[in-house]
């Protein structure tokens, strides 16, 4: 896994440990993703890790970053990329996309929030006994 991806699991691992999530903007400072075209950055590792923790089978981590202009769910590349995926039949906006987004949210919250920590390596496995 590259730095870039490292430091933004990382970043997102804090937000599961907290429960909450972070603006694409507000997760692109934290990240220290530099510009020009930082959203954009931001969205393609994003759409990475999604792809990383689909493919391994764990709750997306990404589920935390959410877009501030689709009232706290993410943009709706998110969930054409889960259709994509084969991971979710619906809507990319609306009621039907954000029940989806507020059940990988909280699988994310459940299964990623107790790795933040000592020990939690930020590579994207968990750091003890999971």
């Amino acid at each position: 896994m590259d730095d870039s991806r490292r430091t933004l699991r990382t970043c997102l691992l804090r937000l599961a440990a907290e429960r909450r999530t972070a603006t694409y903007h507000e997760l692109a400072d934290l990240a220290g993703v530099p510009p020009p075209h930082r959203i954009h950055s931001l969205t393609l590792l994003l759409e990475d890790l999604v792809r990383e923790d689909h493919a391994a089978g764990r709750p997306l981590i990404a589920a935390s970053a959410v877009s501030r202009a689709q009232n706290g769910i993410p943009g709706r590349g998110f969930f054409q990329l889960l259709q994509g995926l084969g991971r979710y039949r619906g809507s990319d906006r609306g009621a039907e996309a954000a029940a989806c987004h507020d059940a990988e949210l909280k699988a994310a919250w459940d299964f990623w929030g107790d790795y933040w920590g000592e020990g939690a390596s930020g590579d994207g496995r968990p750091s003890e006994g999971r």
